[in-house]
C-alpha cells in the first residue's frame, strides 16, 4: 500500500474549503479577506518560562513558545491533517510491505536545508535515531529501534517496527524534526521548514521567510515571536496593539476579547484533553468501583461551562476524541451521585481520610479543573484537597507517580495513537500505571489490522475497554484558542501540532 502527496491532495480537495469556513472563527468584523497577499510581519505572543527554555529539536518542549520557533524552522516527515490524519511533508509518500512492520518514506527531491544543501536519507536517518536515543525518544517512536532507521539509497528511509503498526506514519509527523547528519550545536542547526531563524534571545525570536521553501508559497515576510509567562499578559499585550495573535492562550483569551473591535477569535475543537489521572496499581484509587465512583460524581457540563468557560465539549473517558474512528454508541456517562456512593461503600472505601488532589498551571483551565473536581467529588463523599504545584515540581515528581492528579494531553485526533502512548501496559507514558493484559491485546489487534475487515472492531474494543475500566476520568475537551486581529488570516485549524503551522497564514491591508 503507497500513501502520496498527490492521492492525499485529491483527498483532500472536496473538503479543503468547508475546514477554512469553518464555524470555528467568530469576529466583529463581516468584511471578507479578500485573496492572500504576501507581506508582513506577524507578531505573536506564546507562553513559556524562561527556566524551561528548550532549543533543541529533539528536546522535549515544554514552552509553547519552543515549539513554535522549532516548528517553523525544521519539518517533519509528515503532518496532520483533517482525513486522512496524516500528510505529507519531507516525505512525499510513504508504504508498507503487506505485514504493517517495514515501512518505506521517500524524500521530497527539492527539499534543502537553509543553508542550500539538500536533504538525504542519511539526514534523516541520524535525525530519527537521535530522537530515537534521547530520554522521551521510547514514548515518541514506541516500537522502533534506533538501529532498525536505514537508509535505502540517498532519497528513501527505511523504518522496522518491532510489531505490526499501521500509526507509523502518524508517528513521524510530530517532532521528527530533521536535522544535519553530525549537527553538534542543535540550536544553530540549519533546518528545513518555511521560516530561517533570524536571531533569538530569552526565549523571543524572528524567523524570516525561507525563499526556498520546497513546501511552497511563504506569505509573511517574518514571523516575530514573544514569550509570556502568563495568558492574561499576553492577552493584554494583544488588546494594547503588541500582537498580532496570542497563540493558544485559552478560555481568558475567549473572554477578555469576546467582541472586541478589530479581533476575532479562533477555536480548534478537541484540542486539549484534561484528564483526571487515577493510579490504578497501588493505593486509594486500585479499586476499578473507587475509579468508577469517582467518575459518576462528576458534572461534566457543569466542567465545561464554569472550568472551561464553555471553551470545549463534555467527553467520555475515551481520548483521542477527534478521531473519525470515535465510537460514538458508547454511551454518555452521567452524573449519578446515589450509585457513586453505592460503588464507594462496596468497596468500603475509607471516606474520612482525605486525599491530595495535584495540580499545576502549565495549560489554561488546569488548576480551575482541580478545584471544581474536587468540590463536585465531595458531594459523593470523598474529601479531595487541592495543591498547586510549579510545573518543575509537578513534572518531575507528581505526573505518573502520584495517585491522583490532573493533567493533559494534546494530539487527540487518533483513539489509536493515544492508547499506544499512554494506556498500553509497557508504555513509558502511562501515566495511571494501568497494567491490561487484554487491553493490551486489542491495542495490538488494532494498530495491526488496518484496512480489514476486523479492524473497527478493535478500535471499538479499544475504546469500551478505556471507558470500562482504565485510570482516566476524561471529563472534557478544552478548544484550543487563539485571539487574532481581524487582519490575521489562513490560522491552522488543526489541534496539536497541526496548531503551529503557520506556512498558509497572511496578513490583510486593513
Amino acid at each position: 500500500m503507497t500513501i502520496s502527496r498527490r492521492n492525499l491532495l485529491l483527498a483532500g480537495a472536496a473538503t479543503g474549503g468547508a475546514l477554512l469556513s469553518s464555524g470555528c472563527e467568530s469576529s466583529t468584523s463581516s468584511k471578507p479577506a479578500g485573496p492572500p497577499r504576501r507581506g508582513g510581519t506577524l507578531r505573536v505572543g506564546a507562553i513559556g518560562r524562561a527556566s524551561a527554555i528548550v532549543r533543541d529539536p529533539h528536546g522535549v518542549q515544554a514552552n509553547d513558545s519552543d515549539y513554535l520557533i522549532l516548528s517553523l524552522l525544521y519539518d517533519t516527515l509528515t503532518i496532520p491533517a483533517k482525513s486522512p490524519l496524516t500528510a505529507p511533508r519531507l516525505a512525499t509518500r510513504w508504504s508498507h510491505d503487506g505485514s504493517l512492520r517495514r515501512w518505506r518514506f521517500e524524500l521530497d527531491r527539492h527539499a534543502r536545508f537553509h543553508d542550500g544543501s539538500p536533504v538525504t536519507s542519511e539526514d534523516v536517518v541520524w535525525s530519527l535515531r537521535r530522537l530515537r536515543e534521547s530520554e522521551s525518544g521510547a514514548s515518541r517512536l514506541p516500537g522502533i529501534e534506533a538501529k532498525d532507521i536505514t537508509a535505502d539509497g540517498p532519497h528513501t528511509v527505511v523504518v522496522d517496527s518491532g510489531y505490526p503498526d499501521s500509526q507509523v506514519p502518524l508517528l513521524m509527523r510530530l517532532t521528527t524534526f530533521v536535522m544535519k547528519k553530525g549537527t553538534k550545536k542543535p540550536e544553530d542547526a540549519p533546518g528545513t521548514g518555511p521560516f530561517k531563524l533570524d536571531w533569538f534571545h530569552d526565549g523571543n525570536a524572528r524567523l524570516v521567510r525561507n525563499e526556498h521553501w520546497y513546501g511552497g508559497k511563504v506569505w509573511l515576510d517574518a514571523v516575530e515571536v514573544t514569550m509570556f509567562e502568563s495568558p492574561a499578559s499576553m492577552v493584554n499585550a494583544a488588546l494594547s496593539g503588541q500582537l498580532d495573535l496570542a497563540s493558544n492562550v485559552g478560555t481568558v483569551a475567549a473572554r477578555s476579547g469576546q467582541g472586541r473591535s478589530g479581533f476575532k477569535i479562533v477555536r480548534r475543537p478537541d484540542d486539549m484533553a484534561l484528564p483526571l489521572v487515577m493510579r490504578t496499581s497501588d493505593g486509594p484509587f486500585a479499586d476499578s468501583r473507587v475509579r468508577e465512583a469517582l467518575r459518576l460524581a462528576v458534572d461534566r457540563k457543569e466542567m465545561v461551562s464554569h472550568a472551561l468557560g464553555g471553551y470545549g465539549t463534555v467527553a467520555n473517558d475515551v481520548l483521542g476524541t477527534g478521531d473519525p474512528e470515535y465510537d460514538h454508541h458508547i454511551p454518555q456517562r452521567t452524573r449519578n451521585l446515589a450509585k457513586a456512593r453505592s460503588l464507594l461503600k462496596q468497596a468500603d472505601f475509607d471516606l474520612s481520610k482525605s486525599h491530595k488532589l495535584l495540580t499545576s498551571e502549565d495549560v489554561p483551565g488546569l488548576a480551575e479543573s482541580a478545584t471544581l473536581l474536587a468540590r463536585q467529588i465531595k458531594e459523593a463523599g470523598v474529601e479531595l484537597d487541592v495543591v498547586k504545584q510549579d510545573s518543575g515540581t509537578f513534572l518531575g515528581e507528581s505526573r505518573g507517580k502520584a495517585p491522583l492528579y490532573t493533567s493533559y494531553w494534546g494530539t487527540n485526533d487518533s483513539v489509536i495513537f493515544c492508547a499506544g502512548k499512554l494506556l498500553v501496559s509497557d508504555s513509558t507514558m502511562n501515566e495511571a500505571n494501568w497494567q491490561d493484559e487484554k487491553f493490551d491485546d486489542a491495542y495490538r489487534k488494532a494498530v495491526g489490522t488496518a484496512g480489514s475487515g476486523r479492524h473497527e472492531d478493535h478500535v471499538r474494543e479499544v475504546q469500551r475497554m478505556q471507558h470500562d475500566s482504565s485510570g482516566y476520568l476524561l471529563w472534557g475537551m478544552a478548544d484550543g484558542v487563539d485571539l487574532a486581529k481581524d487582519k490575521v488570516n489562513g490560522l491552522p485549524r488543526l489541534p496539536g501540532y497541526g496548531r503551529v503551522q503557520l506556512e498558509n497564514t497572511w496578513l490583510s491591508s486593513s
